[in-house]
Parts: structure tokens; sequence; C-alpha cells
């Protein structure tokens, strides 16, 4: 059995090796995304000046969307937040998923960013 401080280890790992093949791209924007067990985050990020564009919860959107699911709000979270990037003039990312697998809710925030018009 894998003990917390070896399972923490490992994700961190995951998340730097996948971090830093996306930071040989130093010309685009990166949507960073974070998975807690409720809500999903994401946020675009100019690595150039180590700055924060644009964030967004789906805390934010939860109270309109009542009654449906994890991966339906994070569909929607990811066309809101394309939609706040469209309004500055972003429009070309490389999509962070933090060492999360690219499926579920990870996916579908992705998805919802592509629908709304960002390029990754």
């Amino acid at each position: 059995m894998k003990s917390k401080i070896e399972k923490r280890d490992k994700s961190l790992r995951r998340k730097t090796r996948g971090r830093s093949r996306i930071k040989m791209i130093t010309s685009r924007m990166r949507l960073a995304v974070y998975r807690s067990n409720k809500y999903i985050y994401g946020q675009i990020v100019d690595d150039s000046t180590g700055k924060t564009l644009i964030s967004i919860s789906s805390k934010d959107l939860e109270e309109k969307n009542k009654g449906k699911g994890k991966i339906d709000i994070s569909f929607k979270t990811g066309e809101t937040l394309a939609g706040m990037a469209k309004k500055k003039k972003i429009d070309v990312i490389v999509f962070d998923r933090s060492g999360y697998k690219y499926h579920g809710r990870v996916k579908a925030l992705a998805d919802g960013a592509r629908k709304g018009g960002l390029k990754f």
C-alpha cells in the first residue's frame, strides 16, 4: 500500500513533467486546470510575466445550472472562460491539464473552451 507522501510525489512528478513540456512553447498563454471533488477551476496564465489574466470557477456558474451534473457544469465553465478570453483578444492557448487524466470533467472543460472559440 502506498503512503500519502508517495502518492503526492507521483502526482507532483506528473504535473511538473507535463508543465516542462508546455513551458517550451513560450509564445502562447496557458490554460491551467484544477479539479477538486466538488468544483473545477480554470485560469489563463501568461508565463512570460507570471500573471493570471483570466480565472473562473464552477462555483460562479453553479447557481445558474442547478440540477445539472458536474460534467455539464465543467463544459459551461469552459465556454464561459473562452468567452472571457475572446473579450481580452486571446484565441490561441496551450492546455495544461496539471497531471490529471484527459477524461471526464477535465475533457469537458477543454471541449467547452474549444466550442467557445479557443484554439489549442
